[in-house]
């Protein structure tokens, strides 16, 4: 007995001198900073990566979120795989990665073949086996493969500053690799599936921690402030779209979840600019931020209601 208490109390005093846990830290962070860094389909990712990952490490921000790891033409093999990751993982910024089309969709074996679900899920064994994000300053987050239902989809991340909620949400670019050929869209459907749970705990988290705002980033452009056309007669005559819009359904959800929501929705993505610089448009309180292949820093504060300011955007 005497054992066991002298071992709780040795444990209790390295708990007391230990660093303050990530999520803590932040928790009362009523401004903060962090960097978003759009996918790029440059051949060479790894020199465009160090030095995104240099310029972020001199400034002092919550975290960066990476869309995409290597360029559409870069091989999909597990060594640049590991390499990538072992760079993110020496940044000195917690890094949160939120994957590209470019990093699986177009990935294909020695045969010719497609393999790009196999080699999403090494992404995820890869960039996704903590709860926490990678850096030398990690970032506690919670994950989607937390609950049992969608193991397979770590990918999906969210954590808190201050009084913002953030999270990543796996839209790919390319139409959210909606396949039109018929029996081919097994890895669509499943992953709307889980994305639409996702952005429904989300929103609940959000609304329980009376959050000011929730920021989601992806690759894709959902185009969230879009309105949906009224299904009259003109809309019956009129012909359907030659391919079925991936993101219709997220879109929608996202719209009316953020209609009964109090607070601002914010989503960053790496859709093409509108302007010469990326700029935040709002609907009410639902906003977008495109940033095509750039890097932006968002400042944020939250004393009295979210209000985001968009920096100088670097190549």
């Amino acid at each position: 007995m005497r054992i066991v208490r002298t071992s709780l109390l040795l444990a209790a005093a390295l708990l007391a001198l230990a660093p303050a846990h990530g999520k803590d830290r932040n928790k009362d962070a009523s401004s903060h900073e962090f960097a978003f860094v759009g996918n790029s389909a440059d051949d060479d990712g790894e020199a465009r990566l160090k030095r995104v990952l240099k310029e972020t490490s001199e400034k002092s921000l919550a975290f960066v979120v990476l869309t995409g790891i290597k360029g559409d033409k870069e091989n999909c093999g597990d060594r640049l795989y590991q390499k990538r990751r072992d760079l993110i993982d020496g940044a000195r910024r917690p890094v949160i990665v939120s994957l590209a089309g470019s990093d699986w969709t177009g990935c294909r074996n020695s045969a010719g073949r497609t393999n790009a679900i196999e080699r999403l899920n090494r992404l995820r064994e890869l960039l996704y086996g903590e709860p926490a994000s990678l850096g030398e300053d990690k970032l506690p987050v919670s994950r989607l493969s937390s609950s049992p239902r969608f193991r397979s989809y770590a990918e999906n991340a969210h954590w808190q500053v201050g009084k913002v909620l953030y999270a990543t949400v796996n839209l790919p670019a390319e139409n959210n690799h909606y396949l039109p050929a018929a029996g081919r869209n097994s890895e669509y459907e499943d992953r709307t599936v889980a994305n639409r749970f996702w952005l429904n705990r989300l929103f609940a988290i959000a609304r329980n921690e009376k959050a000011e705002a929730l920021v989601l980033f992806a690759e894709g452009d959902v185009k969230p402030l879009q309105q949906e056309e009224a299904k009259g007669l003109r809309g019956l005559l009129r012909r359907e779209p030659a391919v079925q819009d991936g993101f219709e359904e997220m879109r929608k959800q996202i719209q009316a979840r953020a209609a009964r929501f109090k607070g601002k929705v914010l989503l960053v993505d790496s859709g093409a600019l509108k302007g010469k610089r990326p700029v935040i448009t709002w609907k009410g309180n639902l906003g977008q931020l495109s940033v095509g292949e750039k890097a932006v820093e968002v400042k944020v504060s939250s004393e009295k209601g979210a209000v985001f300011e968009v920096g100088d955007a670097k190549r």
